[in-house]
């Protein structure tokens, strides 16, 4: 889609309208009636609100969920009808991609060119992928003896609850929303309450597009309305994306109730090795440019912590900041601007007190470290790189989620994998090098779900995204996510005379 700086404009101007809570493909005002306002971290404005529920909310989402399965009339449903319905919303996603990234750039910030290809087009790109497996998982039958029929059936789990980041709200939550649904569960949401609208929207979407009432429900508000969901005995899975912090709490919430399975996938302090075999040294430089300072830094797989081989790390890193300095951070609805805003006030806060904390450590700046555009009222933040981080540093330890690269050299390769390795994450990785034993030996040194070579984000749908260590358990993507959302059921039955 060939954006329009015209369009945009028309739709960043609408008024939107107060939001409720969406249950059994309607809107449901909380008991409490209390609201949440909705901040645009573009200029600091209040230009919404959202429901701000409470347990008895979350409680009367689940009870509709759990009794629209315990019908049927999704889970039952003939796989090819459940297919065409997702098709169906996947396509109403598509025709109404620009209206959904406008609406969710000014709730959380995403610069448009990457908002309304990461967002809305992604979206329906993920519920096509699951819409279209839905008819191709099959059962299985065992080799047992000749007296006996072994049969194993995947069914659906039952209701699932899903607590999303306001990152990538459409992506992140499609990846687990559609094979959730095309495996035949119940689903309620909860969207960070920094970035509700544009899931609320999409949801609305898929009623329309005739998903059975119950079947997808959204309920908004803060911290509490996440708990009473993890909590809930008629929840069967929890699959969430965010903090560690938060992850560890979900756990104990299902060992207080009903042992509900969670799937997470947490934060990461991803390395970014660049040995000086690298076959194109200026796009490593880019593209580390743009796998830590895209959308602010606010992405789960950002390479924020480069390692790079003592022969070329000084030249390496003027290189790197050449590439942010060529970035063009502000609003992000403008088509001129390259980088936005970060999502909100307190990832701002934390990220300038992360720079403040790296400089009294010992870290060497090399470029950016103060905050942007401060008389607009938005919350826009300099590309920042230090060098010369050490282990112990708090930089080089915890996950910033902002525009910070943390820099630092080895001599060889056994150094540059301990280096890797050294932290509680093992989300993602990234290697640069024309040797291709090195290579190889790269992907099994270090501890990560996804380890690229040669590139940054090359992967998609097909592909299965986890952590390792404490970046979380289960996998988003491919058909390997329809195994957080299935129950295996054995069947033994004696057709022996």
């Amino acid at each position: 889609m060939k954006l329009n700086q015209k369009n945009i404009d028309i739709l960043r101007s609408k008024l939107v309208p107060k939001q409720s809570n969406f249950i059994g493909n309607k809107d449901f005002t909380p008991l409490s009636e209390k609201v949440l306002e909705v901040i645009s971290p573009i200029d600091g404005k209040v230009f919404s609100t959202i429901a701000a529920s409470e347990t008895e909310d979350v409680d009367h989402a689940v009870t509709f969920a759990r009794k629209t399965f315990n019908s049927g009339v999704w889970a039952n449903m003939p796989p090819k009808e459940r297919k065409v319905i997702l098709l169906k919303w996947a396509d109403l996603i598509e025709i109404n991609a620009l209206r959904i990234a406008v609406l969710g750039v000014r709730d959380n910030g995403t610069e448009i060119k990457m908002a309304i290809k990461g967002e809305p087009k992604t979206a329906a790109d993920v519920i096509r992928f699951y819409a279209e497996a839905i008819d191709k998982i099959n059962g299985e039958i065992t080799p047992t003896s000749h007296e006996v029929l072994s049969l194993i059936q995947k069914e659906p789990v039952g209701v699932v609850g899903i607590i999303l980041p306001w990152n990538f709200p459409l992506m992140v939550g499609t990846w687990k929303i559609a094979p959730a649904l095309a495996a035949g569960n119940s689903v309620v949401l909860k969207p960070s309450e920094n970035a509700s609208l544009s899931l609320i929207e999409i949801t609305k979407l898929a009623a329309e597009a005739g998903l059975p009432p119950g079947v997808l429900n959204v309920i908004t508000g803060e911290g509490h309305v996440g708990q009473a969901l993890a909590t809930h005995m008629e929840v069967d899975v929890i699959a969430f994306t965010g903090s560690g912090s938060i992850g560890r709490k979900l756990l104990e919430y299902s060992a207080r109730s009903n042992m509900k399975r969670v799937y997470l996938e947490l934060g990461g302090k991803s390395p970014n090795i660049v040995f000086a075999d690298a076959p194109d040294l200026d796009r490593a430089a880019r593209d580390t440019a743009q796998s830590i300072f895209r959308n602010s830094g606010q992405v789960c797989v950002s390479a924020s912590r480069l390692i790079i081989e003592e022969t070329i790390y000084e030249d390496f890193l003027n290189a790197v900041a050449q590439h942010a300095s060529s970035l063009v951070v502000g609003d992000p609805l403008n088509l001129k601007n390259t980088t936005g805003s970060m999502a909100n006030i307190n990832q701002l806060e934390k990220t300038i007190n992360a720079v403040v904390k790296a400089k009294e450590q010992g870290a060497r700046l090399v470029t950016g470290g103060k905050r942007l555009h401060h008389e607009s009222g938005g919350y826009y933040h300099e590309p920042t790189i230090f060098a010369d981080v050490k282990s112990e540093m708090d930089i080089s330890q915890q996950e910033i989620f902002g525009p910070v690269l943390a820099a630092r050299s080895f001599k060889s390769e056994e150094q540059a994998y301990n280096v890797a390795n050294e932290t509680i994450y093992g989300l993602s990785s990234v290697i640069w090098t024309s040797n291709l034993s090195r290579a190889h030996r790269s992907i099994k040194a270090i501890r990560s779900g996804t380890v690229q070579v040669n590139c940054y984000s090359g992967a998609d749908i097909t592909s299965p995204l986890g952590g390792h260590k404490q970046s979380g358990s289960g996998h988003d993507r491919s058909l390997y996510a329809f195994d957080k959302y299935i129950n295996l059921k054995s069947s033994w039955i004696n057709i022996g005379s």
